[in-house]
């Protein structure tokens, strides 16, 4: 028996699929948290897998990769280097399991399966896993370890289990998606786990970032008196020890390193820059493409892409109309200028002759409408598009949620594009962080803040001609997507309900075209196009009282 024990953290990145990419990354960790003296190495979450796996961990060849990947780290642990407790899919008894397993001198010496499997939100847990059952603590050097996995934290059965079985430390792996204000969720929910077990607990998460969701690490421990007592960074890879040392009562964890908090701006723009640079490097794109119009969306896009991927890595275009205005043409120099961005101009205007004389003999003499406008965002979706094809990068699309929201894009035009960096940023939250990252070093000009925002599809054209201003519009759309309240409950709230019931019927009829969408990075607690599943036919147009229109 003994009374200290040294756990590693691994606060890891892996890639989903990349199993022998994400062994050299649990190695590497097990080395680095040796230097620090551990006695055990704790990792994230389904950490040979990747998380989330989704239907990929049900291939056979997948599963027997990951098996194989144990197999390996038990014989690393012959060494006698730090024990091992992996995460990673486990096939049992002809049941899968999202399991950790427990390593140590060459032998397996415990599993456990998570038990509360999630199936909602962005997690679809109960589609390829067996729960597990009940767990007891696994026993590691005379310490009983309980090791609940990710949801089994969010209530209080496993913790119960554990603590009535005799456990005596919790160390839960965990992959839990960035949102905001979720830091602050997570550490009270540990506070609860304490408070009921009167156990020293760490909540160790993953980082990086995996199709539309990021994972921001900011890992912590508790002792048992539910004081925090270590933090690691968020958005960042890191290995920290944390020692337990063995007191007349029980368990305590001893004082580590404190991450500073980020603000929730910062922590918006970092998910923003992670969950892009991650999804590009890990895709094996070598550089982006932007149509940087001279308005804040694609420039807070490029800005976003120049601090994921370095400035050299990002090509802005600026492809005019006649409608372009002097303005916006100044305004896109200069801030690929000051981001320091590959900068081309391309004039649509030869594209829109040639449809119009194209079109002419099935048009006739029927007046231009909102026809044109799409056709001059559909030339520069090709003209992006062909670009990417020729020289290789990836299409940025730089719609933001309350136009996503809205249906205020243009299918096949400027919603063409591999990723879509603002999908889940509302337009008022696009201005607040364009001012943070002016703070930071201006980038964005000032005069792309303060001008009306605008699609410049035709003359005088301003966005308020068709949405209601932005901070009435994002208010309407927070309280219809993420508090799913009427019209009703929302003109109760001093809302206008004509302008309630209109929003919620371009919300509803805009459904088609997210479906077409390309991802995006999870910000708020609902992504429209993954969280809010709705039908797109659908007879449920909402209007004060739910009546069908």
């Amino acid at each position: 028996m003994t009374d200290s024990l040294k756990v590693g953290l691994a606060q890891l990145n892996p890639k989903v699929g990349d199993v022998a990419g994400n062994l050299a990354k649990v190695r590497a960790a097990r080395a680095e948290a040796a230097k620090q003296g551990a006695d055990l190495v704790l990792t994230t979450e389904l950490v040979l897998a990747g998380y989330f796996p989704e239907d990929l961990v049900l291939k056979p060849a997948f599963q027997k990769a990951c098996h194989e990947a144990v197999e390996a780290l038990r014989a690393d642990t012959r060494d006698g280097g730090p024990a091992l407790f992996v995460a990673t899919p486990w096939r049992e008894d002809d049941k899968l399991y999202n399991a950790i397993i427990a390593l140590d001198k060459g032998e397996i010496i415990g599993k456990r399966y998570k038990v509360d499997l999630p199936n909602y939100g962005v997690f679809d847990d109960k589609r390829v896993f067996a729960p597990g059952p009940m767990p007891g603590p696994l026993v590691f050097k005379g310490v009983r370890i309980g090791v609940p996995i990710c949801e089994d934290v969010w209530t209080a059965d496993v913790v119960e289990c554990i603590s009535e079985t005799g456990g005596e430390i919790l160390l839960v792996p965990n992959a839990s998606p960035y949102e905001i204000g979720k830091t602050d969720v997570r550490v009270q929910l540990g506070v609860q786990r304490v408070v009921e077990s009167g156990l020293p607990f760490v909540y160790l998460n993953q980082v990086g970032g995996q199709d539309e969701v990021v994972y921001d690490g900011g890992s912590f421990a508790l002792g048992a008196d539910r004081s925090l007592k270590a933090k690691l960074p968020s958005f960042r890879e890191q290995v920290t020890t944390v020692e337990f040392r063995r007191n007349g009562k029980g368990w305590e964890c001893q004082p580590g390193p404190i991450a500073p908090e980020l603000s929730t701006i910062e922590s918006v723009y970092q998910a923003m820059v992670m969950g892009l640079g991650d999804y590009v490097n890990k895709t094996g794109f070598p550089s982006v493409v932007i149509g940087l119009s001279g308005g804040v969306d694609s420039a807070l896009t490029a800005a976003v892409a120049a601090d994921a991927l370095g400035p050299g890595r990002v090509h802005a275009i600026m492809m005019p109309s006649p409608y372009t205005s002097r303005e916006s043409l100044e305004d896109a120099e200069a801030c690929a200028k000051a981001i320091g961005i590959k900068y081309d101009t391309v004039s649509i205007e030869p594209a829109m002759k040639a449809f119009r004389g194209m079109l002419q003999p099935l048009f006739g003499n029927r007046p231009e409408d909102v026809t044109e406008e799409n056709i001059q965002s559909r030339a520069r979706g090709v003209t992006l598009m062909a670009v990417s094809n020729k020289l290789g990068g990836m299409v940025l699309t730089t719609g933001n949620k309350s136009e996503m929201a809205m249906g205020y894009a243009t299918l096949y035009g400027d919603m063409n594009g591999g990723y879509n960096v603002l999908k889940d940023v509302y337009k008022t939250t696009v201005f607040e962080l364009c001012k943070w990252r002016n703070q930071q070093g201006r980038v964005i000009p000032e005069r792309i803040l303060t001008k009306p925002p605008s699609a410049e599809l035709r003359p005088d054209q301003k966005d308020e001609d068709s949405l209601p201003p932005y901070p009435i519009l994002d208010a309407i759309l927070k309280g219809l997507i993420e508090r799913d309240l009427d019209a009703t409950a929302l003109a109760a709230e001093g809302h206008d309900l004509a302008t309630v019931n209109r929003v919620w019927r371009l919300l509803e009829g805009a459904e088609y075209k997210r479906r077409q969408a390309p991802p995006g990075v999870k910000i708020t607690s609902r992504l429209i196009s993954r969280e809010r599943r709705y039908p797109i036919v659908n007879g449920f147009l909402g209007r004060a009282g739910g009546s069908a229109e």
